[in-house]
């Protein structure tokens, strides 16, 4: 995960609160930091919050009500974040005008509010490099994760009644992770899959754990497919890269000949297919036997069609 994107979560999981936060919930609620909060987490977290001032959002030291002795705690006030006249001489306003030309923010009106600073003459409509999508579900997430209330929604013709531990936004999608409760495990749900309606429990439903992994979800565990257990071997001269890419705890076996025989959960076919196929010949898909023939099948399709195209020439 980038900063810019652990920023943008940090400044959405401040802004939302409806009361200060402490670190520990910071590290707990928003992804991209350190595993732990130790020293390395704290220093981040320092740099972040000077980051944010810096740029002139109001990060607010507030103590935490009830805390004794007293905790500090941190927020963003929306009365504070509302846009004031900052006075921003020529060379700042054409800084701002590219930033709003690289980046847009769905349903923020950015760039009137650039026009009511002077910075943009009106009528310019240029394209923005990179955009970040709002949608209608992440205000009741926000609050659901801050209130603990457990929530309900469509996902993909499923109703699913999910603990939301918090919402994230990462490789250009929303997403909310927490425990669903029909499955009875962790699960990440992307909020482009989620129907508009989200239905709140009652506050404090549940308990949020300790630490919740900040690693990326690999490709094929973002789909929303039954999840099935691939094993896959790979060669000796691969084995050192793929370890690096799917970690160590995927390893179930080390081989003679410096080979890994690795186990994967996976919920986007596709996804594992590209992933296994860029090994070329270093790598077989063992089991389940259905995967397995899925590529195998998908391969002879590959390989039936260049041979074809090959004739034609």
């Amino acid at each position: 995960m980038s900063r810019l994107e652990r920023l943008l979560n940090l400044t959405a999981a401040l802004l939302s609160t409806s009361r200060p936060l402490t670190a520990q919930e910071v590290h707990e609620r928003v992804p991209g930091y350190p595993e732990g909060a130790g020293p390395a987490y704290h220093r981040a977290f320092e740099r972040d919050k000077d980051a944010l001032r810096e740029m002139g959002v109001p990060v607010r030291v507030e103590v935490v009500a009830g805390t004794d002795p007293p905790i500090e705690g941190y927020r963003i006030r929306r009365e504070d974040y509302e846009l004031r006249d900052p006075g921003l001489a020529p060379d700042e306003l054409a800084a701002l005008h590219l930033a709003t030309l690289l980046v847009q923010v769905e349903g923020l009106a950015g760039r009137p509010a650039l026009w009511k600073l002077g910075g943009v003459p009106g009528g310019v409509e240029e394209p923005a490099v990179v955009t970040v999508p709002t949608w209608p579900q992440l205000v009741p997430l926000w609050r659901a994760v801050a209130e603990r209330r457990a929530v309900g929604f469509d996902y993909r013709d499923q109703h699913r009644q999910v603990e939301p531990w918090r919402v994230s936004y990462s490789r250009g999608h929303w997403y909310v992770d927490g425990h669903d409760r029909d499955r009875g495990e962790q699960r990440r749900f992307r909020l482009d899959r989620m129907g508009p309606e989200v239905d709140l429990g009652e506050p404090g439903a549940f308990v949020r754990p300790a630490t919740i992994a900040d690693s990326e979800p690999h490709p094929w565990e973002l789909g929303d497919e039954p999840a099935v257990l691939a094993r896959m071997a790979v060669d000796a001269d691969q084995a050192g890269w793929a370890i690096d890419q799917v970690g160590p705890e995927a390893v179930r076996q080390r081989l003679d000949d410096g080979g890994v025989i690795l186990e994967l959960t996976v919920t986007d076919i596709n996804a594992f297919r590209s992933f296994a196929l860029g090994f070329l010949d270093h790598a077989e898909v063992l089991a389940p036997p259905e995967l397995r023939d899925d590529i195998v099948h998908w391969v002879e399709v590959l390989a039936g069609s260049a041979t074809v195209a090959g004739g034609d020439g």
